[in-house]
């Protein structure tokens, strides 16, 4: 065999073990239907479908039309977390504003066999991820010594902005409760086309109770995630959209008022 037609089988092969590893690890994707800014607007109508999240992904969060309480997704199961402390399992034809989905294929996993605040955790996901410029799922089961969570009331026409909309938000307390908390982690340049940081959703394990976290502190469980680095957006046509200020000079201060 020349030196060129062993150099060419050399690479087919790499191509063939490339494809195959990209068989074994499909590529990671969040999908995206509207925009944060949107929603402080009051844009609180969408089109898209539960059934339609689960088309593009299996884990999830986000909000429901007239914003009807929080959305959180994992294990294909879709969950609206109300107002009033309560979950209930979402129907397929319920339809949201704001949502982000993904398939949840982790790469890590770290083990808590003690007590972990907020802060810790996140550290832990921050020393394996060092880039912000990433997005990153992430995954808790455990038993939590406390959750602190918030959830909007359903809100009607004419809509308020975000802002106001939350001023009568009850907040709530889980004590010494198991449940999961499914959240991303998304890099500061994304602020305003979605939530900045860290946005993390809660439920119980009897999927009973749960809401949009405002702080927790973990007693023992279970950390995973993963890195995505590819982003697709589905943007509304509706009229409302077309017209919203989706560049306010307060974005950020808006976006950390309503979201901590």
């Amino acid at each position: 065999m020349t030196h060129s037609a062993t150099a060419c089988a050399c690479t087919e092969q790499l191509v063939s073990t490339v494809r195959e590893l990209q068989k074994e690890r499909p590529e990671s994707v969040i999908y995206q239907t509207s925009l944060m800014s949107a929603l402080l607007s009051g844009v609180y109508d969408g089109t898209t479908t539960v059934a339609d999240l689960l088309e593009k992904g299996d884990f999830g969060l986000g909000t429901f039309n007239q914003l009807d309480g929080e959305l959180i997704a994992f294990n294909r199961e879709v969950y609206q977390l109300r107002s009033d402390g309560s979950a209930r399992a979402a129907r397929a034809d319920q339809r949201t504003p704001f949502a982000v989905m993904t398939f949840f294929r982790p790469q890590y996993r770290h083990q808590f066999a003690g007590p972990a605040s907020r802060e810790e955790i996140h550290q832990v996901i921050d020393q394996q991820v060092s880039s912000d410029n990433q997005f990153c799922a992430l995954r808790i089961d455990g038993l939590f010594t406390h959750a602190h969570t918030r959830t909007v009331p359903c809100q009607q026409r004419p809509y308020k902005p975000m802002q106001e909309a939350i001023e009568q938000q009850p907040v709530f307390r889980f004590d010494q409760r198991s449940g999961v908390i499914i959240g991303f982690r998304t890099p500061q340049y994304m602020q305003g086309i979605n939530v900045a940081g860290y946005h993390e959703h809660f439920i119980t394990d009897d999927r009973q109770g749960g809401g949009h976290l405002l702080n927790y502190q973990l007693e023992h469980g279970t950390l995973t995630f993963g890195e995505i680095s590819k982003l697709v957006i589905d943007l509304p046509g509706n009229k409302e959209f077309l017209a919203a200020n989706l560049n306010p000079d307060d974005l950020d201060s808006a976006i950390r008022s309503v979201e901590s």
